[in-house]
């Protein structure tokens, strides 16, 4: 059984206490491995684009180690709060000093991080991959803005698609669509702590979506109401969720990802 928020909080607060207070190192080492799920999750939401998973994982850990050292137990701030922007902090740096293979501008960049985002929110309402034009419409962005910022995107390290990758394979024979239900894993410990915030029919669509992996039709019929409000109850469910992690939209949760998932 998951540990317990408000528990967990309070020995995260104690165990920091030990290391500023007291320089525990082994209070240090006990938080960096009760921190790595989020550092896990993270992590996920910028996997596939070019750098592997573990290497990201890596990174982000550093930002975990730096949230340790400069969080202030006098605060009143959740931890777990605190650490998140430094670790999608540490991971967004990486990519923009090492991951890009051409000179792509920095507005295109955000441009398309807002694009992942978007697709998720439309895929999980559609049950499909959104076109260029929905995207836009979506953003509120010309559409031969977010076209760019498609291509744009591509900008990440690039591999000849006859790259050897082993077994007689190529790079082209490696093609697919990512599966996002691996992320459920180390996001499930994350939606629990979240869920602590919403109404018991919030939490009802919210476990029946995240959890159970249904679908808002499903949902639906299950509880009695339109497939639209099921739509608002989930979009207003993953904003309360954010604001109770903290105001770093990429990091709260990874909510965005949720939709996705």
């Amino acid at each position: 059984m998951l540990e317990d928020a408000t528990h967990r909080d309070r020995l995260d607060l104690e165990l920091l206490r030990r290391y500023h207070e007291d320089h525990d190192l082994q209070a240090r080492d006990e938080m960096v491995r009760r921190g790595l799920p989020l550092v896990r999750a993270l992590a996920r939401r910028y996997s596939g684009r070019g750098e592997s998973l573990e290497d990201l994982i890596q990174v982000g850990s550093v930002g975990l180690v730096k949230a340790i050292d400069r969080f202030d137990t006098t605060a009143g701030t959740r931890f777990a709060t605190f650490a998140a922007p430094n670790i999608t902090g540490e991971i967004k740096r990486y990519f923009r000093d090492h991951c890009w293979a051409v000179h792509v501008p920095r507005s295109v960049q955000e441009l398309d991080a807002r694009i992942t985002r978007a697709k998720g929110e439309l895929s999980a309402t559609t049950g499909r991959e959104p076109t260029v034009e929905e995207l836009a419409e979506h953003l509120e962005e010309p559409v031969e803005r977010v076209a760019d910022a498609v291509v744009g995107s591509r900008g990440y390290r690039t591999l000849s698609l006859d790259h050897p990758t082993g077994d007689a394979r190529e790079a082209l024979d490696l093609f697919g669509a990512p599966d996002r239900r691996f992320a459920q894993v180390d996001q499930r410990q994350l939606i629990q702590q979240a869920c602590e915030v919403l109404d018991e029919r919030q939490k009802e669509v919210v476990l029946l979506r995240f959890y159970d992996g249904r679908l808002q039709r499903e949902i639906a019929e299950r509880i009695g109401v339109s497939q639209m409000q099921v739509s608002r109850i989930i979009s207003d469910a993953l904003e309360r969720m954010r604001e109770h992690l903290g105001d770093d939209r990429d990091s709260a949760l990874a909510a965005d990802e949720l939709v996705a998932a």
